[in-house]
Parts: C-alpha cells; structure tokens; sequence
C-alpha cells in the first residue's frame, strides 16, 4: 500500500526503536536517553503500548499471559485495534506534545511493530495496518528508527528468559506474545527486514550480537548526524 508520509512538524526530533523482545531495544533506548540528556537536550520517552494511564491498562490487557484465558481468545483485529487506540492516547499525550516542546521523543515500539507482529504475525497485512495508521495516527512517521535485529533464536531465548525470571519475581508476567511458536516470530522478522528496505531513509538496522556498548556508540553516531542535520543542539 502506498501512502504519503508525514513528518513531525515541529521543533523536536521523533526516534523510535523497533525489534523483537529480546533484542535489547528498550536497553539501548534508556542508554541513549542517557547520552542526549548528558548533551543537554530534552529527551521525553516512553513505550507502546504503555506510557499514558490508559496505555498501561491496554497493555496490561494485550502483553498478560493469562488475558486469553481470562478473557477468551483476543481476535487479531481487536489486538490491532487496541493497539492504535493506545497509540492514539500517546501520540496526543506525550509524543506531539513533547515534540512541539522541541524535545527529543523516543518511543519504544510504534506503527512498525504493529505491521511486524499483527500485519504480518498474526496474518492481517500491511494495507490493514497502514490504513489505521493513516487514520488514527495522521500518517505520522518518526525521524528515525532503530530497528536491532540480533538472530532470531537468540532474541527469543533471551526475551523468554526474561519473562520466566520475572514472573518469578513478582509473579506476573508479559509473555502473552512470547508464547507464539516460532513460525510466527519468523513471519514477524521477515517482515521487519522488508518494512527497512521500503524505508531505507528512514530505518537503520543493526543487526548481530555486538555487545552493549558497542551498540551504543553506533546507534548515538547515527542520532547525533541527524540531530545535526535537522539544526537541533543540546544546552550550550
């Protein structure tokens, strides 16, 4: 589905982070945080589906493992559609709002990740998710996305691991997606590869097992050239 993008207009810079669980994007998303506060830019961030009062009671709904069996099975359809509507919450909340503020906005997941898990996931298409995204979201793209892509096998040993040692912990859990089989996570990173080859300008993927910090400091070369590039500085 082709569909004309639309950018932030504002002073602020948008940059979301995109993966599997387990790839290690929400620790790299906070590292960066970090680093462009050190730089004394204004950083807001925040995750999908999450990150507002009402996003944090979707979430609760779409990521529990016991939502299936206490609710009945969640159609696909109402999984997409509680997804933007949680997007919809946070985009007029938090994102246009700490854009407009010229603040550095990074979100944890996005429309992307709605293409990847329901478009292609759970077998809806892209032109579903697309069509939402245009209509719920204005079509508004990010500046920038980093999209990490360690080898499958090792983001959903990782993303498991860290799921079984939570719900350990604290005795709840968000593994509802990380019970799908892998034929299911396959179709998602497939279609993650080909979401970064239709938006090549704007997605840059990084893929392997490079450690923590080597990551890192590829991922905030790639922020600082295009902070550069659209004229925003930190505090002097």
């Amino acid at each position: 589905m082709s569909q004309a993008t639309s950018k932030p207009s504002s002073a602020g810079l948008f940059i979301t982070f995109e993966g599997l669980d387990g790839s290690g994007k929400t620790t790299q998303l906070r590292l960066l945080g970090d680093a462009l506060r050190a730089d004394g830019y204004r950083v807001v961030a925040l995750r999908q589906p999450g990150g507002t009062p009402l996003g944090d009671r979707i979430r609760s709904i779409l990521l529990d493992s016991r939502s299936d069996a206490d609710l009945g099975a969640i159609a696909p359809e109402a999984e997409l559609a509680l997804m933007f509507a949680d997007r919809a919450q946070s985009l007029r909340e938090v994102i246009l709002p700490g854009l407009a503020d010229g603040c550095v906005v990074l979100c944890d997941r996005y429309t992307d990740s709605s293409e990847a898990y329901q478009g292609a996931g759970r077998r809806l298409g892209s032109d579903r998710v697309l069509t939402l995204h245009q209509a719920v979201c204005n079509n508004l793209q990010p500046n920038l996305t980093i999209l990490l892509l360690p080898p499958l096998a090792t983001a959903l040993r990782r993303a498991r691991s860290r799921n079984d040692r939570h719900s350990r912990q604290i005795g709840s859990d968000e593994s509802r997606f990380e019970a799908e089989n892998d034929e299911f996570y396959a179709r998602v990173y497939e279609q993650y590869l080909k979401i970064a080859r239709r938006d090549s300008d704007r997605v840059v993927v990084f893929r392997g097992e490079g450690s923590i910090a080597s990551i890192q400091k590829l991922i905030l070369d790639v922020v600082r050239e295009r902070l550069a590039a659209a004229g925003l500085t930190g505090a002097p």
